[in-house]
């Protein structure tokens, strides 16, 4: 291609350079069987092959069934007295021994095909075999039909690893990491850099896990992510940075985050909001499974007010209605006390979702627990209305309400018979917060009695964008806090109120959704030190001293920058439908984020706590356990 080749390559759409790099991938390079268990096919009857694997089933010392990464293949065992050894060391081993087989590729007998498996034609009749390594009695059978409970999966991880689930997961996982590399290093000039792990606190953000170090009373943290780096990179001028970054933060364990976890991390120069959503969604189309159908771009956008009104969420799964319906107007007019002392506050507001066949599907202990859940968690009342089949309704409300009135509020609601909504009316945030959780609460119970709302096989992308670019701290409202993180550009339309009301002011902040989880976050960057200082100062009261090597670098002609992360290991977990992302990382933590298999965290002697000048002060319950 000569030297405009970068030039071409460049210039190629993601589908042409799919299509352009072909990879045959050869499994037998380098070792010493002759083929995998999962490619022998009826062309290959009459060969000779060895085969390397697990015994995954026997059956009667007539056959056994053979494992490895690729599939499975049936081995006969011969009868005959000449190869009475072969059929009794096969017979003897073990399940989940390791084997290897070395036999006669032959088809199978008429009507002993097996076409639920790919090598479902063949059997390979064994000559000589020899068990490489016996296998003593399993805490589980290595199936993914067999229920395991999730502590004893994570005791014997390199057990639970042999599954064909994990394997599978994790081997997409692989595949969709190689296709970002290609897009964004082969198509677009990225640069993959390695940025510390060892580094400094930073104000904000998650709790970060800390390292002590041989001087006294200094540690290091483990970053929660790339973010100052990856920053420090565009003022070097580097322009397109990258990479796989393993991520920290001292949090709980939840089903969707660990203590350690990867995102894809990327950071450019000279680049706006719409630029970076562009590269996201041709970089996902680009490295999207084949088998998961295509995806469609653009992705739909909706700002954070929007999401919080229609779905009660920042992240909302748009694969099913239910959504969150205004009638404060409807019920403005009425003279019901409860409807005026709510919307007499400010911000006052009376919404509703509505259930569809809700009577038929949901029995009054669901409705109970609805009621119930939206009290405990949000301190939120909820009233119920009732389509009955005559087209009355059935509410606490009605008594309210005259004929002529009824109809008009089921028209508001859209309501059909049997449909059930849910009423809420207080303060905005709190009543779209409630009715958002109950919409995800209620598709669940739905579901659970047959009414499948989400198509599992779907894939909703959504951009949620103008977030708010500072939030009232929990814990004392009166002080602001990032809604993002620190380095968060204002809106442009709303950089006068950064500094005359901050708490007005959006930010140039974007998340991307996937059916209703978070799998990405970034946002165009402060590149002036004057604006990152009066942030950091002045408007969320930090010491602006513990980022001074980044206001200094932003003084030393700062591009305007900006960037994104995407969460790989939710990602995937999407993509293959996992429950949690635990399934998708070769060696999680558990719930509470401990390795149940090496016993980590673990503790250490007082010798090896001197050079870091720690002593460890034990609660009395626990001076027994120093020792171990």
């Amino acid at each position: 291609m000569g030297g405009n080749s970068v030039t071409v390559l460049s210039q190629l759409s993601a589908k042409a350079m799919k299509d352009f790099i072909i990879f045959i991938q050869d499994f037998n390079s380098f070792v010493i069987r002759t083929n995998t268990c999962g490619e022998l096919r009826s062309a290959h009857v009459g060969q000779e092959v060895t085969l390397y694997g697990w015994i995954q089933y026997q059956r009667q010392g007539l056959f056994l069934v053979l494992r490895d990464f690729q599939g499975l293949t049936q081995i006969i065992l011969p009868q005959d007295e000449a190869h009475s050894h072969v059929k009794k060391l096969l017979s003897n081993a073990p399940v989940e021994s390791v084997v290897r087989v070395t036999g006669i590729v032959s088809s199978r007998p008429p009507g002993q095909e097996n076409p639920k498996m790919p090598t479902g034609d063949i059997e390979v009749k064994a000559e000589t075999a020899e068990i490489l390594n016996s296998c003593k009695k399993l805490p589980f059978e290595i199936k993914d039909f067999i229920k395991k409970s999730e502590a004893l999966r994570m005791q014997y991880r390199y057990l639970d690893l042999r599954s064909f689930q994990l394997q599978y997961n994790l081997r997409l996982r692989s595949h969709v990491v190689m296709r970002m590399r290609e897009y964004l290093c082969n198509l677009h000039g990225f640069v993959d850099v390695e940025t510390p792990t060892l580094f400094k606190r930073t104000p904000g953000g998650a709790k970060e896990f800390l390292v002590p170090s041989r001087e006294v009373g200094k540690f290091y943290s483990l970053p929660q992510s790339p973010q100052q780096f990856k920053q420090l990179l565009m003022v070097g001028g580097l322009d397109r940075y990258f990479q796989v970054a393993r991520c920290y933060r001292d949090e709980g364990s939840r089903p969707d985050r660990q203590p350690e976890f990867t995102q894809i991390d990327i950071e450019m120069s000279f680049v706006d909001q719409a630029g970076i959503q562009r590269l996201i969604e041709g970089l996902l189309q680009y490295c999207w499974p084949e088998e998961r159908g295509p995806i469609m771009t653009p992705f739909p956008s909706m700002t954070y007010k929007e999401a919080l009104a229609d779905y009660g969420t920042d992240k909302p799964d748009t694969r099913f209605g239910m959504k969150i319906v205004d009638i404060s107007d409807f019920l403005r007019r009425l003279d019901i006390q409860f409807v005026q002392n709510a919307l007499s506050y400010p911000h006052g507001t009376v919404r509703a979702i509505c259930i569809p066949q809700g009577v038929r599907y949901l029995k009054n202990k669901d409705l109970e627990s609805l009621k119930e859940s939206a009290k405990s968690k949000f301190n939120q009342e909820i009233m119920e209305i009732i389509c009955r089949p005559d087209g009355s309704l059935k509410s606490l409300l009605t008594k309210f309400l005259g004929e002529k009135q009824q109809s008009e509020l089921i028209q508001v609601l859209n309501m059909q018979v049997d449909d059930v909504v849910l009423l809420a009316a207080g303060e905005h945030k709190q009543v779209c917060s409630a009715l958002g959780s109950l919409r995800l609460e209620s598709a669940d119970l739905l579901e659970a009695a047959g009414l499948v709302l989400r198509d599992p096989t779907a894939f909703h992308f959504l951009w949620v964008v103008d977030f708010p670019l500072f939030l009232p701290k929990e814990e004392n409202p009166n002080e602001l806090e990032s809604a993002h993180h620190p380095f968060t550009a204002p809106h442009p339309s709303d950089t006068s109120l950064l500094y005359s009301d901050p708490t007005k002011a959006r930010s140039q902040h974007y998340d991307l959704v996937l059916n209703g989880s978070e799998v990405g976050g970034g946002s165009i960057r402060i590149h002036s030190a004057e604006q990152q200082r009066f942030v950091l100062e002045k408007v969320l009261k930090e010491d602006s001293e513990v980022l001074s090597h980044l206001l200094e670098a932003l003084e030393f002609g700062a591009p305007p920058h900006g960037g994104i992360a995407l969460g790989l290991d939710r990602l995937i977990s999407l993509i293959v439908d996992a429950p949690s992302i635990r399934d998708v990382i070769a060696f999680p933590k558990s719930f509470r984020g401990r390795d149940l298999m090496g016993n980590a965290p673990d503790y250490v002697t007082p010798e090896e706590l001197e050079p870091y000048h720690i002593q460890v002060s034990w609660p009395l319950a626990e001076r027994g356990k120093e020792k171990l």
